[in-house]
């Protein structure tokens, strides 16, 4: 189910199922989205989730955000498309204080445009809208396990 089929509300939304190993409640998104619906929707779907949510409307709230929370801070999910700076600028100037930041682009554009403005590079996923609220968990899901793998083949 997607957020508009939530919106319209003609179908109930999804029991979303409790936090487990993959989705550990200690780890933090920020959430960057400038429509108003779809920031408070994806919000309740990852909070459903056990995650910690940072939501910022724009570029500018999210890098404050992200500055006063650098370090709990795992995941950047952003619109490609914001007032005043793009996702993908956005996520070189956040990845810039935390390299290890994983980053999902969201965006109604199709992929190929997203691939050939480069906005999406290594550590960067993309997540088409509308989504649903299972494919968002599981590309969330996916791309921390990455990060998870990659700390302890680091360490080891």
């Amino acid at each position: 189910m997607s957020y508009t089929e939530l919106a319209s509300g003609t179908t109930p939304a999804p029991a979303l199922s409790p936090p487990t190993q993959q989705s550990p409640a200690d780890e933090t998104i920020l959430l960057v989205e400038d429509e108003a619906f779809v920031r408070e929707v994806t919000c309740e779907i990852l909070e459903s989730a056990g995650y910690r949510v940072l939501k910022a409307r724009n570029a500018a709230e999210a890098d404050t955000r992200f500055r006063s929370h650098r370090k709990i801070v795992k995941l950047l999910l952003a619109d490609v498309v914001l007032p005043g700076q793009n996702g993908r600028d956005l996520a070189n100037d956040l990845r810039a204080m935390n390299s290890a930041l994983r980053v999902i682009f969201i965006s109604g554009y199709p992929l190929n445009l997203v691939t050939q403005k480069r906005l999406v590079e290594d550590g960067m996923f993309y997540l088409p809208k509308p989504f649903s609220a299972e494919s968002l968990l599981r590309k969330v899901r996916q791309v921390l396990a990455r990060e998870r793998f990659r700390r302890v083949c680091d360490t080891a």
